[in-house]
């Protein structure tokens, strides 16, 4: 049994996970307009991993027996400096994700919901891997600087970025 406030929050962070999605679809689409075609690959994985993560929130809630809430969405930036603005633009944000599922983590601890605190897991561990791949990202592009060899060198490693689903994972995208 789920608690309503913690059923509140996860749906209101499985909407912030619908809007990294749209967030990361918009900066392949900037990337693509680059001439960066690895980077907006790079980018279209991310919005799909998003969708995975938002379908995870989606079902567990309806499982839960819980009806879900589609909120309204701000519209998300389309414009960067740079592939670098972008990927620190992306760190910025997966941070705020890690410490919104860290939030839930504790709230899930306070009201001894432990199946909630199972399933927050993955995420929790999830935010690791997406934290480092943007940082190595980052390192990478502050290394080659303007060098226009040096980016479409890294542009080139993110065009071979594959989606993986993880295990468990439905895709409905």
């Amino acid at each position: 049994m789920i608690s309503s406030k913690m059923s509140e929050e996860l749906n209101t962070h499985m909407n912030l996970e619908l809007y990294s999605a749209h967030l990361y679809l918009s900066m392949s689409s900037c990337a693509n307009t680059l001439g960066l075609k690895g980077a907006a690959n790079w980018f279209l994985v991310q919005y799909r991993e998003e969708m995975t993560h938002f379908f995870r929130f989606y079902t567990y809630l309806v499982d839960q027996g819980e009806n879900i809430a589609l909120l309204s969405s701000k519209a998300v930036p389309n414009k960067y400096k740079s592939l670098l603005d972008m990927l620190e633009q992306t760190l910025k944000h997966e941070q705020l994700i890690t410490r919104c599922i860290n939030d839930l983590s504790e709230l899930a601890v306070k009201e001894k919901d432990h199946a909630t605190q199972i399933f927050l897991q993955w995420f929790v561990t999830e935010q690791i891997e997406e934290e480092n791949n943007d940082r190595d990202l980052i390192a990478k592009l502050k290394l080659v600087g303007d060098n226009g060899h040096g980016i479409l060198m890294i542009d080139a490693e993110m065009g071979q970025r594959i989606f993986t689903p993880s295990p468990g994972t439905q895709v409905m995208i």
